[in-house]
């Protein structure tokens, strides 16, 4: 019988030259679209931070969205979505970072987090890791204590986890 990795990794449909030409995009749309299996893959993540005491889950915009909100559910933790800048409706605070191209800049609510707050990052995928290490600093920026970066796949020829030095860094799946 296949383990739940060998399930996941199978039920990831790779889409060649997207968005641009010589990427190879991992699109988990059919695993998300499986219900036992994504069910696994959140329990599975779930799991490891359920003694931690995670009072939130950092949520990243977008596909970030659909794994925090089971997992902040099952640890019985709040959520904080996390947003490109200009889309939140409150007061933010704000952390530009650099792209390969650029900059971008991530915001959260200022009001969001109380100082000591023991937080989660998740993410659908790390990659670089620049988008989970400017989330990790908008969550020092108010003094929250983050307890790990939690990801279902990691692209590891990219060494995301070298940008997240000093982070817990957990994936379900490695490409």
């Amino acid at each position: 019988m296949p383990s739940l990795v060998e399930e996941l990794k199978r039920a990831i449909r790779d889409v060649p030259d997207f968005p641009k030409p010589g990427i190879l995009f991992k699109d988990l749309t059919p695993l998300l679209g499986r219900g036992d299996l994504f069910k696994r893959a959140v329990d599975q993540i779930a799991e490891r931070y359920q003694n931690q005491g995670v009072e939130q889950v950092l949520t990243i915009e977008s596909r970030g969205f659909l794994l925090g909100a089971p997992i902040a559910y099952r640890l019985g933790a709040g959520i904080i979505p996390i947003r490109k800048k200009g889309k939140l409706p409150w007061k933010t605070v704000g952390v530009t970072y650099q792209l390969e191209y650029g900059t971008d800049t991530l915001e959260m609510h200022a009001d969001a987090m109380n100082p000591g707050t023991r937080v989660i990052v998740v993410d659908d995928l790390l990659a670089t890791g620049g988008t989970a290490r400017a989330t990790c600093q908008l969550a020092e920026k108010l003094r929250g204590r983050v307890m790990g970066c939690a990801f279902l796949v990691e692209l590891a020829f990219l060494k995301g986890r070298n940008t997240l030095q000093g982070f817990d860094v957990f994936s379900l799946i490695q490409f």
